[in-house]
């Protein structure tokens, strides 16, 4: 498989009792802000950002930018660590995802150009009972009690043991996505 390939299942959680997610649970607090690729250009291999360059590019990275048509961008922190990605969904559980540490002065001179839609959010991470790593993601500010979690698989036909506090399953469903959350979220406030 790919190393750019990303597979998974996305469900809705019901946060309103007991959270055992969050036992032995590894946290972060993260931010995330799109659509940050319309200030991104591709130039000798690299990635600028007004001339500067935010990330050196792979041949496969400049193939995969080159031959896929639509992006969503993301620049998130992830406590003190910046992470640029690029994300094409390629099937209702699968996407294309290229990923590059940035560096912070470069993330915020990126991030002075905004605002930009985004999410903030605390992230868990527990083992399920098949031993599957699962993001439990509750989300903060305007989305505060909304808890969304997310297993990565090795294919789609991986079977999962669902944890019990699982709810019902939004793979593919685009408007609850953390683009379609945060593009919400900014409509509201323009």
């Amino acid at each position: 498989m790919d190393e750019h390939v990303e597979i998974e299942r996305r469900f809705l959680v019901d946060a309103r009792g007991d959270k055992p997610w969050r036992v032995n649970a590894a946290i972060s607090q993260i931010e995330q802000y799109y659509t940050v690729g319309e200030l991104l250009s591709i130039e000798d291999g690299a990635l600028l950002h007004e001339g500067e360059t935010v990330a050196a590019l792979t041949e496969a990275e400049e193939s995969h930018l080159a031959s896929t048509p639509s992006w969503t961008t993301r620049l998130r922190r992830r406590d003190e660590v910046y992470i640029l990605t690029y994300k094409a969904r390629v099937s209702d559980d699968t996407s294309l995802e290229l990923e590059w540490r940035v560096k912070e002065q470069t993330a915020l001179r990126i991030l002075s150009n905004g605002p930009f839609p985004s999410v903030e959010k605390t992230r868990y991470v527990v083992n399920g009972p098949d031993g599957l790593t699962w993001e439990v993601d509750e989300f903060e500010g305007a989305l505060a009690g909304l808890v969304l979690a997310e297993v990565e698989l090795t294919s789609s036909e991986q079977s999962v043991a669902l944890p019990s506090w699982v709810g019902h399953e939004i793979t593919g469903l685009r408007s609850w996505s953390n683009r379609a959350l945060a593009e919400t979220l900014a409509s509201r406030n323009n």
